[in-house]
Formats: C-alpha cells, structure tokens, sequence
C-alpha cells in the first residue's frame, strides 16, 4: 500500500516539472516573439543599396506613410532607377546625362554629386569609399530600435524586405520594373522604364528630357515621384 506522504510527493513532483515546462514553452514562444532583423554591414555594397531603400522610403507614423505595400514598391522602384541608369541607358541618351556619371559600379551611381547629389545624403569620402551623413545613420538606427522592441510586424518587414531585395539584386536575379512598358506619356512617346525620383511635389522636377510619370502609371510611391524619359530614337 502507498502511503498518503508518498502520493503528495509524487503529485508535487509532477506539477514541479509541468509548471517547468510550461514555463520554458512560454520563455521560448516569448524570445521567438521578437522580430528579428539582421541588415547587412554598411560598409559592404549590399548594406549600402539596403540603407538608401530604407532612407528613401516611409515608414509607419512618418510622412507621406500610407501603407506596407506602398513603401515595398517605393523601395522596389527605387532599386529599378539604380540598376537602369547603370545597365539600360535608352537609345540617343548617354550615361553621364542621366547619372552625371560614367560608370559600371552601383555606388558611384547612388555617390554621384557629393553630399547632396543625386541622393541625398550618401557620398564618397575623401579615400574614394562610400559614406554617408549622420542624421541617415540615426533614423535607420531608430527604425532597427523600434522593429526590435515587439512582435514581428510592418517595420521588421520593411527593413528585412530593403535588405532582402538589395541581396537579391547583387546576386543577379531580376527585378521587376513595372514601368518597362511605357510608351506614351501625354503629348510624348517614351523610353519606358523609370530613370528618376524626387519628392513627390509638383514643384520638383528634374528638368531635360525627363518626364513625369502619372498617378494612374504608379508614378507616385513612398512620397516620391518617378520620371521616365522622352523618346529621341
């Protein structure tokens, strides 16, 4: 016959260890919880494409912030404008109009102009290596705080989905340029593609050749306006 002590002790015993576990699934279901976003250093090509998409674009609670989506593709045309003014100059035009740049490598497209060239904020240094201004580095560093303090959810998803593509990019894999199949833009005909961007103000525009890519075409994403170019052959 077991006695009455020895049955306390085992039940005792058998809620210890159920409490236990219990308690590790929850400690580990909480550390998973967490949204986990890992950017690429900034010193290599790939973290530096991947901070110009997160600085170009909006993010929850900012200005012209309108949704997930809408962010992604802004980062995505972005990248678009990037690769075209490095791979897909149109016939009649020369790189150097459309970058201010002759080169083959993506950085000195983005650097091209300085501090305030044609982006904003990211430049090459006095040694020739990619830089960039302090107030870039602190809001990305506020977004990476923000995603890392809850839940996984839109910002964790934006800034892994800048790095995601930037990767992707360098890899060679193809990026889809929604604006590759324009032709006519009230009254001109078109190159296609998107060869620009600018804040999205009515005032802004590049000038030249450029032209302005309507709302109904996806012209205006993240804040920013996209420009295509007149057709000369």
């Amino acid at each position: 016959m077991i006695s009455t002590q020895f049955l306390n002790y085992k039940n005792c015993n058998i809620r210890f260890w159920l409490c236990f576990i219990l308690f590790v699934l929850l400690f580990v279901q909480s550390s998973n919880s967490y949204a986990k976003v890992k950017l690429p250093p900034p010193s290599t090509i790939e973290g530096y494409i991947t901070l110009l998409l997160i600085n170009e674009a909006p993010f929850p609670g900012e200005k012209n912030y309108k949704n997930e989506k809408d962010t992604k593709l802004a980062m995505l045309s972005i990248l678009v404008v990037l690769d075209n003014r490095l791979k897909h100059i149109p016939p009649g035009y020369k790189q150097k109009y459309i970058a201010t740049v002759r080169t083959k490598n993506i950085v000195e497209i983005i650097a091209a102009g300085g501090k305030r060239g044609q982006v904003d904020g990211f430049y090459l240094d006095s040694n020739g290596k990619p830089a960039i201004v302090p107030r870039v580095t602190r809001r990305v560093k506020n977004l990476l705080n923000i995603a890392s303090k809850g839940k996984p959810g839109i910002f964790a998803r934006l800034l892994n989905y800048a790095a995601e593509i930037s990767g992707k990019y360098l890899k060679g894999k193809n990026i889809n340029d929604m604006y590759v199949n324009l032709k006519f833009i009230p009254p001109y005909k078109v190159t296609g593609r998107a060869y620009s961007w600018m804040t999205d103000n009515l005032s802004f525009h590049p000038g030249g050749q450029y032209i302005t890519i309507p709302d109904k075409n996806k012209g205006s994403l993240g804040g920013n306006r996209f420009f295509t170019l007149k057709k000369l052959k």
